[in-house]
């Protein structure tokens, strides 16, 4: 699959059903981000894999209402780093930016492989950190959920959630965010 095509299927669902989760699979997502940029090739990502029944159960207490789909997910991946990890030039911190291109690598390579990996914000960092062992100076970016898309509407969706199952919300036009030479110009 070409990266455009994998960014064009790319989509955030809710509705999922189980998958196996391998050490090759780990290992496959875990590669797309190793080999992804970083300022000086810092790699200031680090992931948990979860993906046992019993440390999942305990994740699920950390999410916030309206994730209660995530419990559909086979595997949760908390992504997290600091800006010790990274370069920190004058006012810039890369470390979350570095991070962020990481975690989409992930995000990529699961939907080339036929997967959903839902990024979601909806979360106590501090419950994450004591359940998965995170040492308290990190910062807890995201949780990626990750399953099989099924059409089978997941019963605890909200309306609006609903909606974004069937179809892909609505994209903020392109002139909204870009511009040329100077922020303000067209």
């Amino acid at each position: 699959m070409k990266v455009k095509t994998a960014i064009q299927k790319r989509r955030a669902y809710r509705s999922l059903k189980k998958i196996a989760i391998t050490r090759h699979l780990i290992n496959d997502l875990s590669e797309s981000a190793q080999l992804f940029c970083s300022c000086f090739n810092n790699q200031p990502w680090r992931f948990v894999y979860v993906y046992k029944q019993k440390v999942l159960r305990k994740l699920h207490s950390a999410l916030s209402p309206g994730n209660e789909w995530a419990r559909n997910g086979s595997l949760i991946i908390a992504v997290f780093s600091k800006p010790d990890f990274d370069c920190v030039i004058k006012d810039r911190e890369y470390y979350l930016f570095d991070t962020g291109m990481a975690a989409a690598a992930i995000i990529l390579r699961a939907t080339e492989l036929g997967l959903v990996a839902h990024p979601i914000a909806g979360f106590s960092q501090k419950k994450v950190k004591e359940i998965l062992n995170i040492p308290r100076d990190m910062k807890v970016i995201a949780l990626i959920i990750l399953g099989k898309h099924t059409r089978k509407l997941e019963r605890s969706l909200s309306e609006k959630q609903i909606q974004a199952e069937k179809k892909r919300p609505k994209r903020i036009p392109i002139k909204k965010f870009v511009f040329h030479n100077r922020c303000g110009k067209k």
